[in-house]
C-alpha cells in the first residue's frame, strides 16, 4: 500500500516549554492538556474560540486522565488531584505520593486511578472514596506507564526493570497474572522513550514498543508474540495509540516521526514529521488525531486519515492482528459452552467399542454427556480426538521429568539480612543507614558509585568513591566504614575497611574469604570487625585487618550479626517448630575475653513474626525489632541463662496512629538517649527512599495492660496508667545500668547517675500513692503496697510517703506506712 507524506500542521502555543499530555473525554466533546505550568487548558471540540483555563494548580504535571464529569492530573510535586468539568475547580486531592507522580489511568467506569510513581508500589484509589486504595507490590522497580484494559478487569504496568505486571481487577485484591519479559527495554522513570503497554480495544492483545523500535502486539490468552509492527521508526518510540476501532494505530518516535499503520497489514499508510511529540490522543467518533510535544505545544489534527484510507475508520470493531486469525473473527470465548465443538471423533484402538460393535453404534456417543441444562461443563474435544486438560488443576512447583506425587517438605528458614540496608530500588539503595550516617550506592551499569554521608559534617567530611567491586553490605560507625562484595568474575568475596582518620599515609585494608565462601552479614564496632559468612563461620578482626577468632556458628545457616565494644551478637537458625519454620537463635560473646554471655538462645518472635534489624543501643544493650512493630532490648544479657527481651515500644499503639488517621509503617535506625529513632514510612512503603528521609523519634513506651474502659475515661485512671508505664519503664532502665555497672568498673559520676534513676522510680511510686490516696480509703492496701516498692533506704521517701497519707487524711494508712518505714531501718524488710 502507498506510504502518503502529509504537510505538517502547525501547533498551538498549549503550554510553557516542557513535557506536555492530553487526554479527550470519552463523549469527544472537550480535549483537555496539561504540562508543565500550573495553568490546566480545555479546548471544546469543534470550536476555534479561546481554551477554558484552570489556574493555580500543580506545576510539571506528567499525566492527565478524563471522564466526562471530571479529570485527574498527576504531577512531580507528588500529588494527583481531581477537577469537576462542571465548574472547571479542584474538587479534591485524590492521593499524594512522596515521589514524583509518572503516570495516572482511569479504569472505564471512571471508578479507580491508577497511579504509578517514582515509589516502589502503584495505588489503585476508588474515585469516589479515596480511603478504598489497593496496592501492586509486585514490581521490584518503579512503574513508568499503566493501561486499563477496555472493560476494566486487567492493569498492565510497564515497570522500569523491562518488565510488563498485568493485574486482575476482577477479585477484591489485584492479582498478579503475568509478567511479561523480553517485550519492553528497561527505562528510567523521567525518560522521554516510551514503554507503554496499550490495550488494543477488541481486549484480546497488548501492543507496546520494543528495545528494537518496533512496536509487539502479545495475545492476552496464552502471553505469545504475534504481529509486530516493524521498520517504521529509526529513533525510539515515545507515544502510541489505537484508533477507537482498533483498525489504525498511530506511533511517534525521537526520529521526528508519526506513523499511521494498518492493523491488519502491519503497512505503514502515512507519514508525518513532527519532533518530541511525547501524547497521542485519537478522538473518540470523529477523525480527528491530537498530540502534544516538549515544546508545549498542542496539535489538533482534523480529517487525519486521508480519504483513501478512511473506510478503515469507519469499520466497526476490529479484531487484533495475530498470527493465526480465524475466517470471521469473533470475540473470545470465556465459557466451556463457547468454545467450537469439532466434528471428527476419537479414533479407535484395535479393540475399541468402535471396532467391536462399529462405527454406526458408537458414532453418536462420543459426548454422551448432554448439557441440557446450559450450565457449560461439557467441554468438547481437541484437535487430536481427544478431551483437552483445561479441567485440571494446574500444578505448581517446577517440572521434573518424573513430578513427584507431593511436595517434598522443607523447613522455612529465616534469611540472612545485613541491619540497616535497604533492597534496590531503580538504581539505588542504601547499604547502610544508622545516627551517623548512611552509606549508598548507585548502579552505572559497568561499575557503581558509593556515597558516604554523615549527619555531623564538622565532625567528618562525606566521601565519594568509584567502586569497580559492587558492594552490597556496608557498616559505619566513628571510625571508619566497612563494606563487603560478594564473589565476581572469579574473584572472591572480599572486605574491606576504610577509617575516617589515620596518621599513616594508607590505613584501609582489604581481605579475601576462600574460594566458594560468601558474606552473609558484617558488623563494625570500635574494637572489631565481624563477619559472617555463607559456610556458617564466625570471622572476627581486629580493627587494622589482623584475623582475630574464627569458629564455626552452631545455629545455621546464619542470619546476621551486630557487635558493639568487645561484644558480638550473631543470629542463626535453630530447630523447627510446629509451624514449620525453625526458631531463630542468639549468641552473645565477649570476643576479647573469649567468653559466652548468651548460648543459643531463642529471640522472642511472635508466630509469623520476622526480626527487621537488630543492633545495640548507645549503652550497649541489644534490641530487635520484628515485623509485627515492636521494639525489644534484652535485659539480664550478660548473665548466662537469666536474658530476657522485654517489649520497650509497640509502634502499633502509638498515639498518632489513634482512630486509623494515618497510614504509616517505621524503619528503624537505632535506640538512643532512651528513645527510638526511625524513619517514618508512609502510604504502605516497606523501605526509605531518596531523598534521604529525615529522621523521627519516638519515646519508649512499655506495652501495659489497660485498665477496663469505665475507669480508663477518669482522669485519675489515664493518670494511674501513666505513671504505672513510667515507673514500669523506668525500673527496665535501672536493671539495665546495673547490669552495666557490675560488668565494668563503675565511676563515680556512674554512681550518682544510679542513685538519681533510683530516685526517679522512688518519685513515680510517690505520685502513684497520692492517686490511690485520693480515690479513698478502701485503695490502702494497693497504696501501702506502692510504698514498699520504693528503693530508698535512708528513710526519706518513707516519711514522704507517709506526709502523703497525712495530706489526704489516711489516718490508719499512715500508721502502717510508719511501721514499715521502722521495720526497714532495723532490717527486717530485707528479702
Amino acid at each position: 500500500m502507498t506510504t502518503i507524506t502529509q504537510q505538517r500542521l502547525r501547533g498551538r502555543p498549549a503550554h510553557a516549554p516542557g513535557q506536555t499530555y492530553l487526554t479527550y473525554t470519552p463523549d469527544g466533546k472537550r480535549l483537555i492538556t496539561a504540562g508543565s505550568n500550573n495553568a490546566i487548558r480545555i479546548y471544546t471540540t469543534g470550536s476555534d474560540g479561546e481554551p477554558i483555563n484552570v489556574d493555580d494548580c500543580q506545576e510539571l504535571n506528567t499525566a492527565v486522565v478524563a471522564t466526562n464529569d471530571f479529570f485527574v492530573t498527576g504531577s512531580e510535586d507528588g500529588t494527583v488531584c481531581v477537577y469537576s468539568l462542571k465548574t472547571n475547580l479542584l474538587s479534591k486531592l485524590l492521593v499524594r505520593c512522596t515521589l514524583p507522580v509518572r503516570d495516572v489511568a482511569l479504569s472505564p467506569d471512571g471508578n479507580w486511578a491508577a497511579v504509578a510513581s517514582d515509589e516502589l508500589a502503584v495505588k489503585v484509589v476508588n474515585t469516589q472514596d479515596m480511603t478504598r486504595v489497593l496496592y501492586l507490590r509486585e514490581p521490584t522497580k518503579p512503574v513508568k506507564h499503566l493501561s486499563f484494559h477496555p472493560d476494566g478487569s486487567y492493569l498492565a504496568a510497564s515497570c522500569s526493570d523491562g518488565l510488563v505486571y498485568v493485574y486482575s481487577l476482577s477479585t477484591e485484591e489485584p492479582q498478579l497474572v503475568k509478567k511479561v519479559d523480553g517485550l519492553i527495554r528497561s527505562l528510567e522513570t523521567e525518560s522521554e522513550a516510551s514503554s507503554r503497554a496499550i490495550w488494543h480495544p477488541d481486549g484480546t492483545a497488548l501492543a507496546a514498543p520494543t528495545a528494537t523500535r518496533d512496536i509487539q502486539v502479545v495475545s492476552r490468552s496464552d502471553w505469545q508474540r504475534q504481529r509486530a509492527f516493524a521498520g517504521g521508526h529509526m529513533g525510539d518510540i515515545t507515544a502510541l495509540a489505537w484508533s477507537p476501532n482498533g483498525a489504525l494505530l498511530a506511533s511517534a518516535g525521537m526520529d521526528r516521526s508519526l506513523l499511521l499503520w494498518e492493523a491488519k497489514t502491519q503497512n505503514i499508510i502515512a507519514r508525518y514529521e513532527y519532533s518530541s511529540v511525547v501524547s497521542l490522543a485519537w478522538h473518540p467518533t470523529e477523525n480527528i488525531l491530537s498530540f502534544t510535544n516538549s515544546d508545549g505545544e498542542l496539535f489538533i489534527y482534523t480529517d487525519f486519515v486521508s480519504t483513501e484510507h478512511l473506510s478503515l475508520l469507519g469499520k466497526p470493531l476490529q479484531p487484533a492482528p495475530f498470527i493465526h486469525e480465524a475466517n470471521g473473527w469473533k470475540p473470545p470465548a470465556t465459557t466451556i459452552a463457547d468454545r467450537p465443538r469439532h466434528a471428527q471423533g476419537r479414533r479407535g484402538t484395535p479393540d475399541s467399542l468402535d471396532d467391536i460393535l462399529g462405527s454406526d453404534v458408537m458414532q453418536d456417543e462420543d459426548d454422551f454427556i448432554v448439557d441440557d441444562d446450559g450450565a457449560g461443563y461439557v467441554e468438547g474435544v481437541n484437535g487430536y480426538g481427544k478431551r483437552g486438560n483445561g479441567h485440571l488443576v494446574e500444578l505448581g512447583g517446577p517440572d521434573y521429568k518424573r513430578r513427584a506425587t507431593h511436595d517434598l517438605w522443607r523447613p522455612r528458614l529465616h534469611l540472612p539480612m545485613q541491619p540497616g540496608s535497604t533492597p534496590w530500588r531503580g538504581n539505588r539503595r542504601y547499604l547502610c543507614l544508622n545516627l551517623i550516617g548512611c552509606v549508598w550506592t548507585v548502579d552505572q551499569e559497568t561499575h557503581n558509585t558509593v556515597t558516604v554521608e554523615f549527619y555531623d559534617r564538622e565532625y567528618h567530611r562525606d566521601f565519594h568513591f568509584t567502586d569497580p567491586f559492587l558492594y552490597d553490605k556496608a557498616c559505619l560507625n566513628d571510625n571508619g566504614t566497612l563494606f563487603s562484595c560478594p564473589p565476581l568474575n572469579g574473584s572472591p568475596a572480599m572486605i574491606f575497611y576504610r577509617p575516617h582518620e589515620t596518621w599513616t599515609s594508607r590505613a584501609d585494608w582489604r581481605t579475601k574469604l576462600p574460594v566458594g565462601e560468601d558474606v552473609t552479614s558484617i558488623s563494625l564496632s570500635d574494637s572489631y570487625v565481624v563477619v559472617t559468612t555463607s559456610t556458617n563461620y564466625v570471622r572476627v578482626f581486629t580493627l587494622y585487618g589482623t584475623p582475630f577468632r574464627v569458629y564455626r556458628q552452631k545455629s545455621s545457616p546464619t542470619v546476621t550479626c551486630t557487635s558493639w565494644r568487645d561484644y558480638v551478637l550473631t543470629m542463626g537458625n535453630g530447630s523447627v517448630g510446629g509451624d514449620g519454620k525453625t526458631r531463630l537463635l542468639y549468641t552473645i560473646e565477649n570476643v576479647k575475653r573469649d567468653e559466652t554471655c548468651q548460648n543459643e538462645d531463642i529471640v522472642a518472635l511472635p508466630e509469623g513474626a520476622e526480626v527487621k534489624t537488630v543492633f545495640f543501643s548507645d549503652n550497649g544493650d541489644p534490641c530487635i525489632y520484628d515485623s509485627t512493630g515492636v521494639l525489644l532490648i534484652l535485659l539480664h544479657w550478660r548473665s548466662p541463662g537469666q536474658a530476657r527481651w522485654v517489649p520497650v515500644l509497640d509502634t502499633t499503639l502509638l498515639d498518632r496512629l489513634a482512630g486509623g488517621r494515618k497510614e504509616e509503617s517505621y524503619w528503624p535506625v537505632a535506640v538512643a538517649q532512651d528513645k527510638f529513632h526511625c524513619i517514618i514510612l508512609k502510604g504502605g512503603e516497606k523501605y526509605p527512599y531518596f531523598p534521604r528521609p529525615l529522621l523521627s523519634e519516638f519515646d519508649l513506651k512499655l506495652p501495659l495492660s489497660q485498665a477496663p474502659d469505665e475507669e480508663a475515661d477518669v482522669p485519675s485512671g489515664t493518670e494511674t496508667a501513666k505513671l504505672e508505664e513510667s515507673f514500669v519503664r523506668n525500673s527496665v532502665n535501672l536493671a539495665l545500668f546495673e547490669d552495666l555497672l557490675a560488668a565494668t568498673t563503675a565511676t563515680h559520676f556512674q554512681r550518682a547517675d544510679l542513685a538519681r534513676k533510683e530516685l526517679e522510680i522512688d518519685k513515680v511510686l510517690l505520685q502513684l500513692l497520692a492517686v490511690e490516696c485520693r480515690e479513698g480509703e478502701e485503695r490502702g492496701e494497693k497504696a501501702l503496697e506502692i510504698v514498699g516498692l520504693m528503693r530508698d533506704r535512708s528513710g526519706k521517701m518513707i516519711e514522704a510517703a507517709g506526709k502523703v497519707a497525712n495530706r489526704y487524711g489516711r489516718s490508719l494508712l499512715e500508721g502502717k506506712i510508719r511501721e514499715l518505714g521502722e521495720r526497714r531501718l532495723i532490717g527486717m524488710d530485707e528479702d
